[in-house]
């Protein structure tokens, strides 16, 4: 092999690693696939190293290393482009793709988005099932969906405009629980603090949590503690949009 091909190699298994982790896969599947890639184009082994903001990805053929950094910029969750770059490591190892082509492909990624409208309808119905399960009666029901509604569309903009995402999460939750709050004092029920606390479930990070519990379990403490200080300010901040909202309501803690 020259030195040209296994250059090639390397950087294909730190693109398809760096993508992975970009969109939201868990350190141990990104490893994994970094090193299963490298093996399939033709290299004898890949050492990878993860942390929050960078990779350091090695390929060794005989006894030549190769080694190559990549910054990392988290772009959210998009399990879609994940299961992708694992279709086409598995692909490759079949010897379905050959250099180029897994090259071609993995610059041909693009993330699908969902439209936003669509996004909104499911929400609300969400949030107001959680009401429901709550005990909350239908006038809360339909109040939660509301909130959550107009949340998500002021959490979409926010993400449109390229807010910093704490801010998007505290803004959402001051105006999710504002219009709970505001709509509860239209239209009276016993159930209104169900309704606001169900609305808000739309901020819970679940995914984050998830990885970062995943991470640390299986030795990614780095990415692990990371993602959970990530999450925990998300929480945060949603907390201080809420109370706020309250607190203008006449409903505060303080």
């Amino acid at each position: 092999m020259e030195l040209a091909q296994q250059n090639e190699i390397t950087r294909l298994a730190v693109r398809a690693a760096q993508l992975m982790l970009a969109w939201g896969a868990e350190s141990e599947l990104v490893e994994d696939v970094g090193q299963r890639l490298g093996v399939a184009l033709g290299v004898e082994s890949v050492e990878l190293s993860i942390s929050s903001t960078s990779l350091v990805l090695t390929t060794l053929y005989q006894q030549r290393c190769v080694t190559t950094t990549r910054r990392l910029r988290d772009h959210g969750l998009n399990m879609d482009m994940v299961c992708e770059v694992q279709r086409i490591c598995v692909m490759a190892e079949k010897g379905l793709l050959d250099l180029d082509q897994v090259g071609r492909k993995l610059r041909q990624l693009k993330p699908k988005t969902w439209n936003r409208w669509l996004v909104v309808a499911i929400i609300g119905p969400s949030c107001g099932s959680f009401a429901y399960l709550f005990g909350a009666d239908d006038t809360a029901v339909m109040l939660t969906v509301l909130a959550s509604c107009i949340g998500m569309v002021v959490r979409q903009q926010l993400a449109k405009g390229h807010f910093n995402l704490l801010i998007n999460w505290a803004a959402t939750a001051f105006v999710t629980t504002l219009v709970a709050r505001l709509a509860a004092m239209v239209w009276p029920t016993p159930d209104a603090e169900v309704a606001m606390a169900a609305a808000v479930l739309m901020l819970v990070p679940g995914f984050p949590l998830l990885n970062a519990i995943a991470d640390m379990v299986k030795g990614h403490y780095n990415v692990g503690l990371a993602r959970w200080g990530q999450a925990t300010l998300m929480t945060a901040s949603a907390a201080i949009g809420i109370t706020l909202a309250m607190q203008l309501t006449g409903m505060g803690w303080i």
